[in-house]
């Protein structure tokens, strides 16, 4: 059992299901707002690691759902920037595990660190949680969740 630092967008449905899957997994999830944390340039780029920087972007983001914002275009530096003037653009989950930083729910990848298997008796449940895509946007037109960003 891990405790993870999980930070979210409240009431976004994909972290919904991300958290309870860990947490049906036995492990202590520690949910933190997202937009509201005080992001530095330091430590937002431990997450971001060494992927494409267009790859860091959240694609769901009204900004760049719009064509307002190309993810394409900024270098990792400018990256970093928009992103902690507009968290929305970051791509989440960001997760520390131990003194593992990651983005995103990426399962072969914490399957790698923690376990990802139901403890007995929530089987089940896990099941209906439906955990073929765990990162893309469930609202087919994104309109729930940019009413809820905006």
């Amino acid at each position: 059992m891990e405790t993870i630092l999980f930070y979210e967008k409240p009431d976004c449905q994909n972290n919904i299901r991300q958290k309870k899957i860990l947490e049906l997994s036995g492990h202590v999830v520690e949910a933190v707002n997202l937009l509201e944390h005080p992001w530095t340039k330091e430590e937002l780029d431990r997450y971001l690691g060494e992927k494409p920087v267009a790859d860091c972007f959240n694609p769901a983001a009204p900004a760049i759902k719009s064509g307002l914002v190309n993810p394409f275009d900024f270098t990792k530096e400018e990256a970093l920037e928009a992103m902690i003037k507009e968290p929305l653009l970051i791509k989440r989950p960001l997760l520390k595990i131990g003194k593992h930083c990651i983005q995103g729910f990426d399962t072969t990848i914490l399957e790698n660190l923690i376990n990802l298997k139901p403890v007995q008796g929530a089987e089940n449940i896990v099941e209906k949680l439906d955990i073929t895509d765990l990162n893309s946007c469930p609202h087919i037109d994104n309109s729930s969740c940019i009413n809820q960003e905006l």
